[in-house]
C-alpha cells in the first residue's frame, strides 16, 4: 500500500490542533506494541482505511463518524440505518488517501483508528499525528488471524469491552472449529485454488497476499503461492492452463458468468468440472476486499466449496447468524439469496 504525504497530513496545523483528550492513567497496546493512552471519553471515532471503518461499525456503530468510501445503496440496505448511509469523510492511509489531518480534525474526533499494515511507515504515520493532535491514534493489526485481538484493542479505547470480547469470541470460535475439521485432511487431498480477479480472471493474489489469507487458514493449495512477491499480480492464461487449477474463486461477475462459454479457458480443470465459485460481497466482501471481519462469514462460505464433506452445514443460518451479530441487521431470506448470489 502506498504510505500517505505526510507534508499534506501534517502541515498548516499548529493554529488548529485539538487539546489532548487522553486519560494518562491507563494504557493498552495496540497491534503495533505501542502504548496508547485509552481517552477519558470516546464519542467520536475517525476511521483511518476501509478495515478500520467495518471493525468500528461492528463494534460500536454510534461511534463512526463516516466511511472513507460512501456506502451504495444496495450495501447500506444491509447496514443500521443513520449509519450505514453517514457521509464520505475519505482516508488518511493506504491507496488513495483523500482526508488532510485538518479535515479530520474539524470532525472532532476523539479516537483515530487504522487497521491493516503494521510496518514501520504506517507506525510512524501514527506516532506524529498523535503527537501533534493529542488525539490517541490506534493501529490494528489487519492479519485475518489478528481479528479478535484487535476487536480487544479496540474494546478498551471505546469503552466496549463487553461486546468486543463477544465478537472476539464469535471469530475464535469459529476459527478454531474450521481448523479442527481441516486438520487431518492429507495434503494431497486438498484442492488446488486459483484466485481470479477482474472481468477478465487474469489477476491473481500470489503467496502472502493480504487477499489470499483465508484460503491460506483453511491449508487450500493456491496455484500461484510460488510465484515471487507479495500482493497482487497480473497471470497470463498460459500460466493458469499449466497451473490447471481445481477450482477457481471469483469476485467479478463478469468474469464468472463468461468463463464457462469462453473457449480459451475450456481445458482448465475447474472449468471443465463447473468448479467456479462467484464469492459474495453484501455487504462487504467474503474473501477480498476490505481486508476486515467481513472475511469471517466468508470463511465459512469457502470451506464449504473446498471441503464440502467436512462442513455438510447450510450457510444461510449462519449467514444471518452473522449478519445479526456484526452488522446488527437481520437479513431475510430473498435479501439472503441475493447475498449468496454474489450479485450486489
Amino acid at each position: 500500500m502506498r504510505g500517505p504525504d505526510r507534508r499534506t497530513v501534517l502541515g498548516g496545523l499548529a493554529a488548529t490542533l485539538a487539546a489532548p483528550r487522553i486519560a494518562r492513567a491507563a494504557t493498552v497496546r495496540d497491534g503495533a506494541g505501542r502504548e496508547i493512552a485509552i481517552p477519558v471519553r470516546v464519542e467520536r471515532a475517525f476511521p483511518a482505511g476501509p478495515p478500520a471503518a467495518i471493525t468500528l461499525y461492528t463494534l460500536a456503530p454510534d461511534l463512526l463518524l463516516g466511511w472513507p468510501r460512501a456506502n451504495r445503496a444496495e450495501e447500506r440496505e444491509f447496514l443500521l440505518p443513520g449509519i450505514g448511509d453517514r457521509p464520505e469523510v475519505g482516508r488518511i492511509t493506504g491507496r488513495g488517501n483523500s482526508a488532510n489531518l485538518e479535515a479530520v480534525l474539524g470532525l472532532k474526533p476523539d479516537l483515530i483508528v487504522d487497521a491493516g499494515s503494521t510496518g514501520r511507515t504506517y507506525v510512524e504515520l501514527a506516532m506524529r499525528v498523535q503527537e501533534q493532535t493529542g488525539i490517541p491514534y490506534a493501529l490494528l493489526d489487519g492479519r485475518f488471524e489478528q481479528i479478535p485481538a484487535s476487536y480487544r484493542i479496540l474494546g478498551q479505547l471505546a469503552g466496549r469491552g463487553e461486546r468486543a470480547e463477544t465478537l472476539a469470541r464469535w471469530c475464535e470460535t469459529a476459527m478454531a472449529t474450521i481448523k479442527g475439521r481441516i486438520a487431518t485432511i492429507p495434503g494431497e487431498k486438498r484442492p488446488s485454488v486459483y484466485y481470479a480477479r477482474g472481468p477478465r480472471g487474469l489477476e491473481t493474489g500470489l503467496g502472502g497476499s493480504i487477499n489470499v489469507e483465508t484460503l491460506s487458514f483453511l491449508g487450500a493449495r493456491n496455484v500461484a503461492a510460488e510465484t515471487p512477491g507479495s500482493g497482487l499480480a497480473n497471470v497470463s492464461l498460459e500460466q493458469i492452463l499449466s497451473w490447471d487449477p481445481e477450482v477457481i474463486v471469483t469476485i467479478d461477475p463478469a468474469f464468472a458468468d463468461g468463463v464457462a462459454s469462453d473457449p480459451a479457458w475450456a481445458n482448465v480443470r475447474a472449468v471443465r468440472d463447473r468448479r467456479v465459485h462467484l464469492s459474495p460481497k453484501l455487504p462487504f466482501g467474503w474473501v477480498d476486499f476490505p481486508p476486515s471481519v467481513n472475511r469471517m462469514i466468508g470463511l465459512w462460505w469457502l470451506a464449504k466449496l473446498l471441503y464440502p464433506a467436512q462442513f455438510p452445514e447450510d450457510i444461510r443460518p449462519l449467514a444471518r447468524e452473522f449478519h445479526t451479530l456484526f452488522y446488527q441487521v437481520t437479513p431475510t431470506d430473498a435479501q439472503l439469496d441475493r447475498v449468496l448470489a454474489g450479485r450486489g
